[in-house]
């Protein structure tokens, strides 16, 4: 039965009819598992290696480190570019999985994608649980790597394109929802495991088996959406899937809608070329910096690191998983407040709430650390120890409902549909190549900034904040294939790239060759 009914404005000011069916709540849900399994491996790593049968197994020089309390800094407890190399190789394996990624998503379908990552996740799973060396434990995580390229490529783009437009963001956002909740399901198996020795960290990478088998059979049973199949020349079942999903039988007018994007998606032969084009350029240079400063605020940093980052803070290893597990439910309840508020407030609006929020978190961080923290001791009372935790889960909370969702939802739904698909592998390639960055130098940094690491991304955040007030538009409420008319043309700066005299050329150069051709 479907649910409330809603109208989705299309172009010249029509509206499309639609109704928030079952069909696409259940399968946005079951793509949006996708997250779930990306957001275990990032939570997962941060605490396996902060136990001490999988140190002492893998990496017996962090081991014997920790164990002897010989060190020049508290800060550098972790200092390993190995022990870094464990978390970061996923992500550079999904780097290079998501170009394979695009043309999968383009010419396969989103939802064959999905399938794909689903089958990396599993075969990946295997191999870290049952790891027995450095080298089959490094290559586990190389296969999570693709799926995460995989599934990072198809789950967004498919989320934006199945959803009625007043809902997109909020559905979208199911994508980092599961990621949140992944994050905390990882810390909250972490903190049991912990206990069994000597194998418990086995059991917290063999468990990633369960959202990976939950993405597999999602993408077995959920269809691919109209804007795909009509993609790829199925008119009469991107028809069909669109009465479906819409819950309506007059789906007449955004199906032509969809028929003329892919007709003029088709006539672009080399997409990746043509997103330099000055017409893409805004949103490629959105997309690219969103990604950019995702990493910058320090969020992945402080995730895949925490019980690591907490250890280092004088907290013993169980405080710095239950802590850990704090922080990561912080993130899922705050996620929760993103998908009820953006769609209403803005995405601009939660973008600079939360940019003043994060500021001020890291700020205080770095001043308690700095008084409290020193190479060779930790004087961590506990109501600073506290502090320090309320402060991490106030940074985190105004990312997950601003830069953690916002990142992925807004240039999957800016993007035109001729270049959606190498926009969002450029996205999830930017996304990756700086995920991979931080987190294979953070420790490093952590031991070498110290307490400075904190105004460091502090910096960052204030930048990033001062470029959403300046150059990134509102996009809510605003249909997918109508971006150009109502965001990028209304812009004050955008819209110089909006030049018309530019499809003008376009269209005479082809008649040209036409012509020419005939002559």
């Amino acid at each position: 039965m479907a649910g409330g009914g809603l109208a989705v404005t299309a172009r010249g000011g029509q509206q499309f009819e639609a109704k928030i069916t079952p069909i696409v709540i259940i399968s946005c849900i079951m793509a949006a598992t996708g997250g779930l399994m990306f957001g275990y491996d990032v939570g997962i790593s941060g605490g396996v290696t902060a136990m001490p049968d999988f140190l002492e197994k893998f990496f017996p020089v962090v081991y014997r480190k920790t164990k002897s309390g010989d060190l020049d800094s508290n800060y550098c407890k972790y200092d390993n570019q190995g022990l870094q190399l464990f978390t970061s190789s996923l992500y550079l394996a999904g780097l290079t999985a998501t170009f394979f990624a695009s043309y999968t998503t383009r010419r396969l379908g989103r939802r064959i994608t999905m399938l794909i990552a689903g089958v990396f996740f599993i075969i990946g799973v295997v191999f870290n649980a049952a790891a027995q060396d450095l080298a089959m434990l490094i290559a586990g995580r190389i296969l999570l790597g693709c799926g995460v390229g995989f599934a990072n490529q198809a789950v967004p783009v498919f989320l934006s394109e199945i959803a009625p437009t007043r809902i997109r963001g909020g559905l979208n956002i199911l994508f980092q929802l599961n990621v949140t909740i992944g994050i905390l399901f990882a810390n909250l198996v972490n903190y049991g495991t912990a206990k069994i020795r000597p194998w418990g960290w086995r059991l917290s990478l063999g468990l990633a088996g369960i959202p990976a088998l939950l993405l597999t059979v999602g993408a077995l049973l959920v269809v691919d959406t109209p804007n795909s199949l009509i993609e790829r020349g199925k008119l009469d079942e991107g028809k069909a899937v669109l009465r479906k999903i819409r819950g309506v039988d007059n789906v007449e007018p955004e199906y032509l809608e969809l028929v003329e994007a892919s007709r003029a998606a088709k006539e672009i032969k080399h997409p990746f070329r043509n997103l330099l084009q000055r017409r893409n350029r805004p949103q490629l240079v959105i997309a690219v910096a969103l990604q950019f400063f995702q990493q910058f605020t320090g969020i992945n940093a402080i995730m895949f690191y925490a019980p690591v980052l907490f250890s280092t803070l004088g907290f013993h290893n169980g405080a710095s998983l239950y802590s850990a597990v704090i922080t990561g439910a912080v993130n899922v309840l705050s996620t929760v407040v993103s998908i009820y508020s953006v769609d209403k407030l803005g995405r601009r609006f939660l973008l600079l709430q939360a940019g003043v929020q994060m500021f001020l978190a890291h700020v205080v961080i770095s001043v308690v650390l700095g008084l409290k923290v020193t190479d060779t001791s930790v004087n961590l009372s506990t109501g600073f120890a506290v502090l320090v935790v309320i402060m991490i889960c106030t940074f985190v909370s105004a990312f997950a409902w601003s830069w953690g969702p916002l990142g992925w939802l807004i240039p999957s739904e800016t993007f035109p549909l001729e270049t959606r698909s190498a926009g969002q592998s450029i996205t999830v390639c930017i996304n990756l190549v700086f995920t991979f960055i931080m987190a294979q130098a953070f420790l490093s940094m952590l031991c070498h900034f110290k307490f400075g690491i904190f105004l460091f991304f502090a910096g960052w955040v204030l930048i990033m904040s001062i470029f959403v007030w300046f150059l990134v538009p509102e996009t809510k409420n605003i249909p997918i294939e109508e971006m150009t008319e109502r965001v990028w043309k209304q812009h004050w700066l955008w819209k110089r790239f909006m030049d018309d005299d530019e499809y003008s050329k376009d269209d005479l150069a082809k008649k040209n060759g036409v012509a020419n051709n005939g002559l």
